[in-house]
């Protein structure tokens, strides 16, 4: 089986002017970046979130592609989107997966590492 290699980066952003806590609502923006460290070129075809709230409440997202896009990276090549997240507490991770194939049809998944969704605290 060929090894495939990519790199997954990931910048989050809490979303204040959009947010409603006292209606448990805490929007959060993620850029993420998925570069192929290989050479076989691929295409990300799928991908599958799971965001959790800080009260342990686990929902699932699966969907084709990401931002209605299906991109095809070359070796070197990277792809970022921005997307957005909703959850009803004020600190949660997401975490999931890619779900890709190679040019010669070999499907293979690429992990998105747990990351953190937190709303800054503000000092008076």
């Amino acid at each position: 089986m060929t090894q495939f290699s990519a790199q997954i980066s990931v910048q989050v952003q809490f979303l204040e002017e959009q947010s409603n806590p006292e209606q448990g609502q805490y929007h959060f923006a993620y850029t993420l970046s998925i570069k192929n460290d290989g050479e076989i070129p691929f295409q990300l075809i799928a991908r599958q979130w799971i965001i959790t709230d800080s009260d342990g409440n686990a929902q699932q997202i699966k969907g084709l592609g990401v931002v209605g896009q299906q991109p095809l990276l070359k070796g070197g090549q990277a792809f970022e989107y921005t997307s957005w997240a909703t959850i009803p507490t004020p600190t949660g991770t997401m975490k999931g997966t890619y779900y890709c194939i190679s040019e010669d049809a070999e499907m293979f998944e690429v992990p998105i590492p747990e990351f953190t969704l937190v709303m800054p605290r503000v000092l008076h």
